[in-house]
Formats: structure tokens, C-alpha cells, sequence
């Protein structure tokens, strides 16, 4: 099992995660997207799209992180993270489904801005952080509406839906 990615990559942190709740080796080939490697020959013979993560299953390359997430879950033994009840599965794709919908885009842009762009001695476009900040509060205001009613976003048992909005969160807080 290897994964091509980028340590900050949130899309990266998603796999490395499920790997780590599986319980699964791997191993970590680093794309150096600072220096443009995810752009290279090499790369786009992996990920048409030029970004992270990719993994290759023995053999199996397969890209896109909720893609990914999914097939390990499903590949991979040991505790499973998708729920087996009809009504907690539905509620965990809703969730995925929010965080690529409304979430995870406006939370890109204020990441790079507040986060990255410090890493790089780069002053914050207030403009974008001023659009995306009420995205992001609405959708973290109706998360956590969820979350007060259930300990994770499809019930009582921890999901791929929980996995898929942790990295945001993270770089958030």
C-alpha cells in the first residue's frame, strides 16, 4: 500500500487517517506540491488532475480522497467505518456530501489565507476571507446542530463522514 501526498494536504490527511483507524502500513511517498512535482510527468501519469493524494493498492491506483476512503474502508479489515444501518449510511453520505459541497471549499480558501499564507510570509486577502467566513459559519452552525443531537455525524459510531471533515476543522481551529 502506498500513498503519493503532501503531509498538509487535507485531502492527504483524509486517507492517511482512515489507514491509521484501519490499522493498515503504508508507505508515504511524499509530493513536494511547493515545488510543483504534483504538476510533473510522473504525477499526472498517477492523478490526471495534478493534485493528492493517489494510491496505489498493489497496483490499483485510484485517486480522489472520498473515493479512496471508501475503498479502504471496504478493502481493508478491522473495525468498519461505514455504517451497516440503511438510515446511519445515509446520514454519513449526506454529511461527505456537505463537507464537498458547502464546505470544504469556502474552508479551503480561508486555510490558505490564514494558515498557509503565514507559513509564507503572505498577507491574508481580506476580501476572500470576508466571503468565505459566513459559508463557513453557516455550515459549521448546522454541524453543529448535528452534534448536539448525535456524538458523530451518523449516530453513535464514529464514520468516513467524521474522517472527511476533520482535516478542516483541524486547520480551523
Amino acid at each position: 500500500m502506498k500513498v503519493y501526498g503532501f503531509p498538509g494536504s487535507t485531502c492527504t490527511r483524509k486517507v492517511l487517517m482512515t489507514l491509521h483507524e484501519k490499522n493498515c502500513p503504508y508507505a508515504f511517498i511524499p509530493v513536494d506540491l511547493g515545488k510543483g512535482e504534483h504538476k510533473q510527468p510522473e504525477h499526472l501519469a498517477r492523478q490526471p488532475f495534478g493534485v493528492v493524494p493517489v494510491l496505489d493498492h498493489d497496483g490499483f491506483v485510484l485517486y480522489e480522497s472520498r473515493a479512496i476512503i471508501r475503498y479502504l474502508d471496504a478493502a481493508l479489515v478491522g473495525e468498519k467505518l461505514t455504517p451497516t444501518d440503511l438510515k446511519r449510511f445515509g446520514e454519513m453520505e449526506q454529511w461527505i456530501g456537505i463537507e464537498q459541497s458547502y464546505f470544504s471549499g469556502p474552508a479551503i480558501q480561508l486555510i490558505k489565507e490564514l494558515y498557509f499564507g503565514k507559513m509564507q510570509k503572505i498577507a491574508p486577502d481580506t476580501a476572500i476571507i470576508e466571503a468565505a467566513k459566513p459559508k463557513v459559519e453557516y455550515v459549521l452552525d448546522v454541524a453543529e446542530a448535528q452534534l448536539m443531537k448525535t456524538p458523530y455525524f451518523a449516530g453513535d459510531t464514529f464514520s468516513l463522514a467524521d474522517i472527511s471533515w476533520m482535516p478542516y476543522v483541524d486547520y480551523l481551529f
